[in-house]
């Protein structure tokens, strides 16, 4: 029996009873919505018009096109999400960076926003308490705790797929010891050196707010040295002996038996023309707060002795130190300081630099670890640090 013409061939008596659950095919009127849907679908090459006579057909095919359209966008979405490492997921939640143990035992104050209220890093949360483990997005490991064994990592855990992990030393390659160990758990360094991924100076330059002129402190010493890890294996130790054979040296600390207080150390040293900044180790970006804050802040002039020259002039003026390296001998050296002590115009050319900059010295653990924050975005989210025992180790 034939079918009203006003009703399509294709619907049946069941479709017929279920109009209104849905768009009714079966009602001529909503014939309009598929020829519009056809020809916008054709307008960007992904069906051709729909034919009158038959529409589900066509809207079959469509609605095909679009799952497979779909389908393939939440696909790439994923590689992308994925090969981010989770990036995309942060970008509107706090990162949890949780400190597995203090740097030698001293405990900060974590309480309230201390990234954002002090250092100006929203969004960073850090935290000491190990039963956040699961719930961390970066856990940082200091080196010398798990060196002396005072702490371990926390291998039998099952760690969060997308979790980091940080080693964080401030030490030179010298006191590392053997960390093969270690090998494939790191996901990034955080360190003084500067080809770390989250790196961490003792101090640098900025530039200089005041507009007040830079006065050199008054002169009554040639030479000083603050020292107390004094040893004979150490270069700075033959340097030392050498040149106190040559020119006067005022030592403090306990090589001397001269202990300064922390409020004398500054005052001392800046009667001082020079300073020796000599570092226990010559490895590269090695330079530490001999030079930073026992030279720069205190208003002397550092005789340096630690990475090669160009290493110190990548983060310094080449005019505000003098490098021992430069001497052919501790005796040329030595002339050297004294002419220059005599010529007063020479010597303060050795202060310029304070017209410009000024010394910021980084020495809270927690500013630190905020900066790790400050850098997550362009950090490699799929690294794995399989031979760290190598680059920990690299001198130069």
């Amino acid at each position: 029996m034939n079918q009203p013409a006003s009703t399509p061939h294709h619907c049946s008596a069941p479709a017929r009873k279920q109009r209104g659950t849905c768009l009714d095919l079966c009602d001529p009127s909503n014939m309009s919505f598929f020829r519009e849907g056809g020809k916008t679908l054709s307008s960007i090459g992904i069906l051709s018009t729909f034919s009158a006579r038959s529409p589900t057909r066509h809207l079959f095919k469509a609605l095909t096109v679009v799952f497979s359209l779909s389908t393939y966008v939440v696909y790439l979405w994923a590689v992308t999400l994925y090969n981010s490492g989770g990036r995309l997921a942060t970008n509107h939640r706090n990162l949890t960076i949780l400190l597995w143990h203090w740097p030698f035992r001293k405990p900060y104050n974590l309480a309230g926003d201390v990234c954002g209220d002090w250092y100006s890093i929203p969004g960073c949360l850090l935290k000491d308490n190990r039963s956040l483990f699961h719930q961390a997005d970066i856990v940082v490991f200091h080196h010398t705790e798990l060196k002396t064994r005072s702490s371990g990592l926390p291998l039998h855990l099952p760690r969060p797929p997308r979790q980091k992990w940080v080693w964080m030393s401030l030490e030179s390659p010298a006191t590392n010891q053997d960390l093969t160990s270690f090998n494939g758990l790191f996901n990034w360094t955080m360190s003084y050196r500067l080809d770390a991924d989250i790196f961490i100076p003792y101090g640098k330059l900025i530039p200089r707010t005041s507009q007040e002129d830079y006065t050199v402190p008054n002169k009554n010493c040639l030479v000083c040295w603050v020292v107390s890890n004094f040893q004979a294996k150490h270069k700075r130790t033959a340097v030392y002996r050498s040149l106190r054979q040559l020119i006067p040296i005022e030592v403090y600390g306990m090589l001397a038996k001269k202990r300064l207080p922390a409020s004398q150390l500054l005052p001392t040293i800046s009667r001082c023309r020079f300073y020796l900044a000599f570092e226990n180790s010559q490895s590269r970006d090695y330079i530490t707060e001999k030079l930073w804050r026992n030279s720069f802040q205190a208003g002397t002039v550092p005789v340096v002795l630690g990475p090669p020259r160009p290493n110190y002039e990548a983060m310094v003026p080449g005019n505000s130190f003098i490098h021992v390296d430069d001497f052919n001998s501790t005796a040329e050296l030595a002339r050297f300081l004294i002419q220059l002590a005599s010529d007063e115009e020479r010597y303060r050319s050795y202060f310029r630099w304070h017209r410009h900059y000024d010394v910021k010295l980084y020495t809270d653990w927690r500013e630190r670890l905020c900066s790790i924050c400050a850098r997550y975005n362009q950090l490699p989210h799929n690294k794995v640090y399989h031979d760290l025992n190598s680059w920990a180790n690299k001198t130069m």
